[in-house]
């Protein structure tokens, strides 16, 4: 095999590439990519054996050949070269590759290609597409409320599928906290069966959705999706498991509520948690005529904090306890200047959402304080 490639055009698919390789592994093969060079393409291939990418580039291909070598050695080396620089990648039988650029060398193993393990090419009886933008949107405004429980796998992910009122719609909780959001459903997904999409799956596929603003053609079936956005096309395992019937715990008649602004109420929280205790992390929230007072205290350290912003408050005095960080992040997500707490009583679950946006919502449970 050779080639000679420009590294700004080489950088960019090792950079995707070689997210989907573990750093440790106890399979040698699996630590490596796949370069695949002919008719003037390079095609780099990895997996991980739950999920695997391939990417395709154009290049000058002087001899046609496939080889592997390792996926992280190569991303750096690369990434190392300065920019601009012209690449030539030449292998033989000598169970070596060789990487140039300027007055630079290297030297890399290869492994042999029948070792490597054989891409998923099953068929996906559901496929449809959407705009990346609107994907994105998606898995940024749920991942945080995933979990990371090994004992409660089923919640270590994403859960897509369609509502009974034509939606398309992603949601995520840890059981303390749960996010949801939804858009149309895309043509062709009338029939997609429900999935859970992993952590490792779907943070990729951000990453790759950030210097993407096409369409994503996504294929489903009962254990697997496939992602193809212009050149790329990763595949994944789906989690194998039931996801809860989250609707029971959105709530329906939270009749109590507050609008804050945003701004103000997020750097609240910042302060006043400064000083709550590490583990727990609580802030407690007192809503009356007089505003909204978050307060935090740490009897280790014998201290306190207190801070008022402005709010809409109407009803009786409420105090409630939250995880100061679990509101952080939401804030984080809300869009426009304002958010709206809808509450029950002080130990029901809270509904936060923002008044500008209908297709989204989070859910927290509350906090002893």
């Amino acid at each position: 095999m050779k080639l000679s490639i420009d590294r700004a055009a080489l950088i960019k698919p090792l950079g995707h590439i070689q997210g989907v390789v573990e750093r440790r592994n106890t399979i040698p093969i699996l630590s490596n990519l796949v370069i695949r060079a002919e008719a003037g393409q390079l095609r780099l291939t990895a997996t991980d054996m739950e999920m695997d990418m391939v990417e395709t580039v154009s290049a000058s291909v002087s001899e046609e050949g496939v080889i592997t070598t390792p996926a992280h050695m190569l991303y750096d080396i690369v990434r190392k070269l300065p920019e601009g620089s012209e690449i030539s990648l030449t292998a033989d039988n000598t169970g070596q590759a060789q990487i140039s650029a300027g007055r630079s060398s290297f030297r890399l193993p290869t492994l042999s290609v029948e070792d490597f393990p054989a891409i998923s090419a099953a068929e996906m009886p559901v496929a449809f597409q959407l705009p990346a933008a609107d994907l994105k949107d998606m898995i940024e405004l749920t991942r945080m409320a995933t979990s990371t429980e090994e004992s409660r796998y089923y919640l270590n992910g994403i859960y897509l599928h369609h509502s009974p009122d034509r939606k398309l719609r992603a949601v995520a909780t840890d059981g303390h906290r749960l996010a949801l959001t939804q858009m149309d459903l895309p043509q062709g997904a009338e029939t997609m069966p429900a999935v859970i999409i992993p952590r490792k799956a779907y943070t990729e596929l951000f990453r790759l959705m950030e210097d993407y603003d096409g369409d994503v053609e996504v294929g489903l079936s009962d254990n697997r999706a496939r992602f193809s956005l212009g050149q790329v096309v990763m595949t994944t395992k789906l989690i194998d498991g039931t996801f809860p019937d989250y609707e029971r715990v959105v709530p329906k008649d939270n009749q109590r509520k507050s609008v804050v602004k945003v701004a103000d109420f997020s750097a609240a929280v910042d302060r006043v948690s400064t000083i709550s205790a590490e583990k727990t992390r609580t802030v407690q929230l007192t809503f009356s005529n007089a505003g909204l007072t978050i307060s935090a205290s740490n009897a280790q350290d014998q201290a306190s904090a207190t801070e008022t912003i402005e709010t809409n408050w109407s009803d009786d005095d409420m105090k409630i306890g939250f995880n100061a960080r679990y509101l952080l992040d939401i804030t984080n997500l809300i869009e426009g200047d304002e958010m709206e707490f809808a509450f029950a009583e002080p130990s029901n679950p809270t509904l936060i959402r923002s008044p500008m946006d209908d297709a989204s919502l989070f859910v927290v449970m509350p906090m002893r304080v």
